[in-house]
Parts: C-alpha cells; structure tokens; sequence
C-alpha cells in the first residue's frame, strides 16, 4: 500500500469519525418515573388517614376564629363535590386572616395535590411544618404530603426520608395520672 493511499485512507476514515461524532445526539435523561400510580384523591386520602385518631398522643389544637372555621367547613363542603378550586380559594381567604395556622396550611397542601399542584403542596406542608407543634397527627399529614409528593415525581430517596419524618412525629402525651 503506498503512503498516498494509507493517508488517504485514514484521512477519510477519520472525517467520517469526525462527521459521525458531531451527528450523534448525547442521550437525553428521562424523566424519572412516578413511584405511585394513585390519583390525587388517593393521595389524599392516604394523608388524611395516616393522622389516625391522636387517640393517646400529645396533639396540639390551636383555638379558631369563627370566620376561619366557617371558611375551612365550606372548603370541606366544596372539596366533597369535587369543586377542588372553589375550596381552595375558600382555604386562601382563611389563610389571609390566619396565614401562620399549620392545620390550615396543611388543608390548603391538600387541596393543591388535589388540583395537581403538588410543588405547592410539599411546600405548604413543609411550611405548615415548620410552623406547628411537628409532633401529632397534623404532623403525619404534613410528611406523607411531602412523601407522596416525591413518590409522584419518582423521587424515592425522598419519599424514603419523608416517611422516617412520618415516624418521627408520633410522641406519646403525658401521663396526668
């Protein structure tokens, strides 16, 4: 083989190396995969009964406004007839009077994963958190918010960690006996 043709070999074999490296597209990350197949409602749910009874634990209840109390039972209402929109702008008038109540907060996250907002309902509900007495059962709600937030969008270390926080609110109340 003479020099000319070994150059020209090599030559377009590395043109076309060249040629195909720049026609390859990188590989695109998917997206990851939701951890729960349960609708909203579900999810709801879900939250609403791992608060249980409180029945022998330490449950803080903040007093209501009656204005506040009337606004969060028509949400209630609304929220049973599926009108998830019209009770969360029932929760957000609570909220402009009360906008520090962790019970409230937590009621409006719900809402949010109800409507499918659910960045604005783990972030509620870590608000609401922070805000509470992050023992109980209102505690409960706001972690299995953040939990089924993150199982939703395939983030299972999350939702893992989540779910220890879970565990972490249940405190016994004291024995007045």
């Amino acid at each position: 083989m003479s020099p000319m043709s070994f150059f020209s070999r090599s030559t377009a074999v590395l043109f076309f190396l060249l040629l195909s490296a720049c026609a390859t597209q990188p590989p695109i990350a998917p997206k990851p995969a939701a951890l729960t197949s349960a609708t909203p409602e579900q999810m709801v749910a879900a939250i609403r009964a791992t608060a249980g009874t409180g029945e022998g634990e330490l449950a803080v209840q903040p007093l209501r406004d009656p204005t506040v109390e009337d606004l969060r039972q028509a949400a209630s209402r609304l929220e049973a007839h599926k009108q998830y929109a019209d009770a969360a702008k029932s929760l957000d008038q609570a909220l402009a009077i009360v906008p520090d109540d962790p019970a409230l907060l937590q009621e409006r996250a719900e809402t949010a994963l109800l409507l499918g907002d659910f960045a604005n309902a783990e972030k509620l509900a870590q608000r609401a958190y922070e805000l509470g007495s992050q023992v109980g059962p209102l505690c409960r709600r706001h972690w299995k918010t953040v939990e089924q937030v993150r199982l939703m969008a395939g983030d299972a270390a999350g939702a893992a960690s989540a779910t220890r926080q879970v565990e972490g609110c249940k405190v016994a109340a004291p024995n007045r006996f």
